[in-house]
């Protein structure tokens, strides 16, 4: 799907998403050293903008699946490494920072690809935010402290009490997002859900959606064997080092799935069976979500040939993009 351009939009840039595990890595650096035609810059000829609400965390390199650095070396990522593990990271953050490095990285001559599976991040980025209430410190303080007494499986609950709908979408362990609901309803007194996110896509850029679509089975037996190359990678070395470092089941980033299973299993063996099951339950939330993102292209993760011409065509427009200018 593509918008028409404004005179203050957004340079031409793709968007590729999709399910963990779902290949999106592998179809990026498989094209990265193959430029399409009437490229005459520095290779790579694209670079990547991190749309992971986890890979934005130090430290937490192996339970993320984050790029190696020799990977990151020879194609560049941006929004990797921005954060300390106990400090926050919004969608307004991320759709800020996003807008940036596409602007900055068509400066050089290179075709922005925003790639990730956080599809709220996606989404909010493509068709804008809900006009929700700005961030009280004030209340956030006194959630934040009410969940330390109380617990998160009761803020839940009581996130469910006011705002079932929110409550139904949102993981009871996703600590940031159970507080930002509760938060918007204290602040406005309207639940969260009542502010819907924009439907369609924003106008002023040029863009091409791409979501990597794959058999269920397959993504869950690839799903399995990512963690178990994470346990081999040293997951557990990972989780050992950060609660080192003074950061525990609390930590807001450690509540993830890959981190938050060595605080409430028994054994490394049971924290890899639940890491792989809340995967998949995850992986099947993504899915329905991202069915949300208007405009998209399906795409086989054995289809690179068809992203790297429609990433080449955008290119193409981006360099007339900068012409023009």
């Amino acid at each position: 799907m593509e918008t028409s351009v404004s005179s203050r939009s957004l340079p031409p840039f793709a968007v590729l998403f999709g399910p963990t595990a779902s290949g999106k890595s592998d179809i990026l650096h498989s094209i990265s050293s193959n430029p399409p035609d009437g490229f005459c810059g520095t290779p790579p000829w694209f670079e990547v903008v991190s749309a992971d609400s986890m890979q934005v965390y130090r430290g937490m390199d192996t339970g993320t699946a984050k790029p190696s650095l020799e990977e990151r070396q020879r194609l560049p990522y941006h929004l990797i490494d921005v954060r300390d593990p106990d400090e926050q990271y919004t969608v307004g953050d991320f759709v800020r920072a996003a807008e940036s490095c596409i602007r900055d990285i068509a400066t050089r001559g290179r075709l922005p690809i925003v790639s990730g599976g956080t599809a709220f991040y996606i989404r909010s980025l493509v068709c804008g935010m809900p006009d929700t209430p700005p961030s009280d410190p004030g209340v956030r303080a006194e959630i934040e402290r009410e969940t330390v007494e109380r617990g998160l499986q009761a803020m839940h609950a009581s996130l469910a009490a006011v705002d079932p709908e929110s409550a139904r979408t949102i993981d009871p362990a996703d600590g940031y997002r159970i507080a930002r609901a509760l938060e918007v309803y204290r602040v406005s007194g309207r639940p969260r859900s009542a502010f819907r996110a924009p439907e369609t896509l924003r106008t002023g850029f040029v863009c091409r959606i791409y979501r990597l679509s794959l058999p269920r089975e397959e993504l869950y037996e690839r799903i399995n064997r990512r963690v178990d190359r994470m346990f081999s990678e040293g997951l557990e070395r990972e989780v050992e080092t950060l609660i080192r470092a003074g950061y525990g089941k609390d930590t807001q980033a450690l509540r993830a799935i890959g981190y938050r299973e060595f605080f409430t299993c028994h054994s490394p063996e049971s924290a890899r069976a639940a890491i792989k099951r809340n995967t998949r339950r995850y992986a099947k939330r993504q899915i329905t979500f991202a069915r949300q993102i208007p405009g998209h292209i399906d795409l086989s993760p054995t289809d690179r040939d068809t992203f790297r011409s429609g990433c080449g065509r955008l290119l193409q427009q981006l360099q007339k993009h900068a012409h023009n200018r």
